[in-house]
C-alpha cells in the first residue's frame, strides 16, 4: 500500500526555479503535506558548451538551459537541515568524484549530526565529462573506481575514530574522525544508475538502489541482474531499499529514450498506472521532481500528485 510517506520530493536545485525562496518553500511544503524525504541532484558548474550526452533524455540533450540558476547541493543540504524538522534529506545522486572524499565525508557526517540523523547519501559516478575537467577531478574514465573508493572512505569516516585509507585513486594517513555520523554505522547509501557496473556497486556498497525514468520492463530485467549480483556478494537482495525517480508531468506527456512516453508524464491515469507497475516490482520509495519554469505550476503539479495520484495507489 502506498501513502504519501512512501514518496520523496526532489526540490530542483538547478533550472529556472532554483532560487532560495522557491527551494526553501518547496522543502517546507513537502514536509508539511507528509512527504518522507526531500532530495537534491548534483551539478557544481555547467560548462558553457559540452559534447557529453545526458543519459535520461530521448536524444541525449540536457533539459536545462546552462545559464539558468544552479545551487551546490551539499551547501543547500545544510540550509535545509535547519529549515526542516522531520523530513529526511538525501542526494539523488551526488557525483562522488566531484569532491575531495575526506572533506565530503566530514561534511556529510556533520550534517547528519546537525539534522538529528536525517541524511541519506545517493551516490553516482556522473556523466558530464567537461564538468569533471572544470573541477580538476580524478580521471573521468576512472570515475567508477573513484566512486567505489570514495564510498568506502565515506563509510569509514562516518564510523569515526582513527581512519586511514590506501586506494588507487585516493590515499591518506590515519586521521581522527570525531564525531562520526549520528546514524550508525553510517547514513544510508543508495547507488544511482542502470548499468551493470552501477548494479555491481549497489550489491557491494549500497543500502539501496535509485533508478531513474526507466520503463517497468527495463526495471524488471535490471532487478534480475541485481538479485544475481547480490547473491555473488553474499548479500540478501531483500535488505536493499529500492527507489525510483520520476520527472513529473501531469497532462504533459514526454518522450524518453527508454519508452514512447516517459513514466511519470501524461494523464493522471497513465502516471498512476506507471507507479502501480513500479511498486509491484518491489520499489518502496518514489522520488518526484517537476522541471517546469513556473513556481505556481510547480506547486500545482505537486499538489495534484498528492491529492489525485497518491490516494489512488493506496
Amino acid at each position: 500500500m502506498a501513502t504519501i510517506a512512501n514518496f520523496g520530493l526532489d526540490v530542483g536545485i538547478y533550472g529556472p526555479l532554483a532560487n532560495p525562496a522557491t527551494i526553501l518553500g518547496l522543502a517546507q511544503h513537502a514536509e508539511a503535506v507528509g512527504f518522507e524525504s526531500i532530495w537534491l541532484a548534483d551539478h557544481v558548474a555547467f560548462p558553457v558548451t559540452f559534447k557529453s550526452e545526458y543519459p535520461y533524455s530521448a536524444k541525449g540533450e540536457f533539459p536545462t538551459k546552462l545559464d539558468e540558476p544552479l545551487l551546490e547541493p551539499v551547501a543547500t543540504m545544510g540550509v535545509l537541515v535547519g529549515a526542516t524538522k522531520r523530513v529526511r534529506i538525501g542526494t539523488a545522486a551526488l557525483v562522488m568524484p566531484y569532491r575531495n572524499p575526506l572533506l565530503l565525508a566530514r561534511m556529510l557526517a556533520t550534517l547528519d549530526q546537525f539534522s538529528g540523523g536525517r541524511i541519506e547519501l545517493g551516490a553516482g559516478t556522473g556523466w558530464l565529462e567537461e564538468e569533471f575537467v572544470a573541477l580538476n577531478t580524478f580521471d573521468f574514465k576512472q570515475r567508477g573506481r573513484a566512486t567505489d573508493e570514495y564510498i568506502e572512505i565515506f563509510k569509514a569516516i562516518c564510523a569515526g575514530g582513527e581512519v586511514g585509507y590506501q586506494g588507487q585513486t585516493y590515499s591518506f594517513l590515519p586521521v581522527i574522525s570525531s564525531p562520526g555520523s549520528l546514524q550508525r554505522p553510517h547514513p544510508p547509501v543508495h547507488i544511482g544508475g542502470l548499468s551493470n557496473p552501477a548494479l555491481r556497486r549497489v550489491a557491494k556498497h549500497g543500502n539501496g538502489w535509485i533508478a531513474v525514468t526507466a520503463s517497468p520492463e527495463t526495471l524488471a530485467e535490471r532487478l534480475v541482474v541485481l538479485k544475481r549480483l547480490c547473491e555473488e556478494q553474499g548479500r540478501k537482495f531483500s535488505d536493499l531499499k529500492l527507489a525510483y525517480k520520476i520527472f513529473l508531468g501531469i497532462d504533459k506527456p514526454k518522450r524518453s529514450r527508454f519508452d514512447a512516453r516517459e513514466p511519470g508524464t501524461g494523464s493522471v491515469q497513465e502516471i498512476t498506472d506507471d507507479l502501480r507497475k513500479i511498486l509491484a516490482l518491489g520499489f518502496t520509495r518514489i522520488i518526484v521532481r517537476y522541471r517546469g519554469d513556473g513556481a505556481d505550476e510547480l506547486k500545482r503539479q505537486i499538489d495534484r500528485f498528492v491529492t489525485e495520484i497518491v490516494p489512488s495507489l493506496a
